[in-house]
């Protein structure tokens, strides 16, 4: 059976969203576009800005990719549609002078070092970069992510540097079969973020939810929502190197 077009599945996604929010906030939806092309990248932007344009609460349009030489390939001739990018996949050291260049968002930072590398390499005339702190919420030996107990070290070193920007936390818990399971790592999550933004101004993003578990991340508090195959279809072959 064919995926079924971007408006339709936005719209589904859209109103599930909602329902999920039960009148709180609607949480920011990030369009997951890994080994997706440029043409359908700008066929759901402009699905998500007609919904702006109709009073939906889609905010700005985000596009989240997973790896950096990816989207340097695509950029160029997205470049008209004023997108917002995030980087939601694991990011080598050696590439963050790229990272810190084209991306706006950075939700994968799990260790000091990524921290100095992106400060360094982030320009002076780039706004500050916005920064998630990824968690290893149940640690898993496959997934990166720091320890929860390690989220304060980096906290304290990423608000020390003024070219970056705290944002929050993000994380992928382990794709249990099992919802219940999934649900208190949402929560646990959720515990995690309600701390660090008492501690830290301008901490206001908890990242977590994905296809086919984002009502329930954000039942439990996530605001915002990384969805890729329910909005796009199945993923293309990738082409290009991380």
């Amino acid at each position: 059976m064919s995926a079924p077009p971007p408006d339709t599945a936005l719209d589904a996604i859209l109103e599930r969203m909602a329902t999920a929010a039960a009148g709180q906030p609607m949480p920011r939806l990030l369009a997951v576009a890994k080994t997706q092309p440029a043409d359908a990248i700008a066929r759901v932007a402009q699905a998500l800005r007609a919904r702006a344009a109709d009073g939906a609460d889609t905010g700005l349009v985000a596009i989240g990719e997973n790896y950096v030489q990816e989207t340097l390939a695509k950029q160029p001739a997205l470049g008209g549609l004023g997108l917002e990018w995030h980087l939601i996949g694991h990011l080598q050291s050696n590439k963050a002078q790229d990272a810190a260049a084209a991306f706006d968002w950075v939700q994968t930072v799990d260790r000091l070092k990524l921290v100095d590398a992106l400060a360094r390499h982030r320009a002076p005339g780039q706004t500050p970069l916005n920064v998630l702190i990824q968690v290893n919420i149940d640690d898993e030996a496959s997934k990166y992510g720091c320890r929860p107990d390690d989220i304060d070290t980096l906290a304290a070193a990423i608000v020390d540097r003024p070219e970056l920007r705290l944002r929050g936390l993000m994380a992928i818990p382990a794709p249990d079969p099992d919802m219940e399971r999934r649900r208190t790592a949402f929560q646990r999550m959720r515990g995690l973020f309600d701390a660090l933004a008492a501690r830290y101004a301008g901490v206001d993003t908890l990242s977590m939810g994905m296809s086919e578990d984002y009502a329930l991340a954000i039942a439990e508090g996530a605001t915002m929502v990384r969805i890729g195959s329910a909005l796009f279809g199945p993923r293309a072959a990738k082409t290009h190197s991380p």
